[in-house]
């Protein structure tokens, strides 16, 4: 499938040229995101949450402590939104109202499926660690018994939501670009610092 299926909730209703289901687009952008920010209502009450959230193949994963309020919600049944979100630039023009960013967003509804087998579980962890640092996985102590028993995880198919997303200069209107105002794009990027190896790092040895 290269496009999920149009709902209410993922239709459009201004801009439709910036939103769609291009699922190529919406991989590309839970690839690189860190952090997933997911929706859910519990007795009556919204609540978002931060965390960390990885694909593989289609399906979109979260990890929770197993008795944790999250783990108990998505136990229960409950539809959930997760919204991913990357920020590529500030969009500066010449009027006020006329400022933006560039962007990237996915929104997903639906369902989670808890991932309950021990090796799927372990499978599915070790992915996580790769998204962080490809190729990691492989060199670290991979989950024991006692934490995977520990961990909660949820499975959301990628099957119902959009991404939206925003690229190119200011849409500056006929009439403003005379003022005497710089207009642009400040291309904004997460870029990793000098690593800073903690008290037990042995003496040259260099992050891989």
């Amino acid at each position: 499938m290269s496009h999920l299926p149009t709902t209410p909730r993922t239709q459009a209703q201004r801009r439709r040229q910036r939103v769609g289901g291009d699922v190529a687009a919406i991989n590309a952008v839970l690839d690189q995101s860190l952090v997933a920010h997911v929706g859910f209502v519990q007795d009556g009450a919204p609540f978002v949450l931060p965390t960390n959230a990885w694909r593989v193949d289609d399906g979109l994963y979260f990890h929770f402590a197993r008795d944790g309020r999250f783990a108990q919600v998505l136990r229960g049944g409950a539809e959930i939104c997760a919204a991913l979100s990357i920020l590529d630039g500030l969009v500066l023009a010449r009027s006020a109202m006329h400022h933006s960013v560039n962007y990237r967003s996915v929104m997903l509804f639906g369902r989670t499926t808890e991932i309950v087998d021990e090796a799927e579980k372990c499978r599915l962890l070790l992915a996580l660690v790769d998204k962080v640092r490809p190729g990691r996985a492989a060199r670290v102590r991979a989950p024991d018994a006692k934490e995977l028993a520990a961990t909660a995880l949820f499975r959301l198919p990628i099957a119902e939501g959009t991404v939206k997303m925003r690229q190119g200069p200011p849409e500056d209107r006929a009439d403003d670009l005379a003022l005497p105002v710089w207009g642009g794009v400040v291309p904004l990027a997460v870029v990793e610092g000098p690593a800073q190896p903690d008290g037990h790092v042995p003496a040259g040895m260099a992050l891989d």
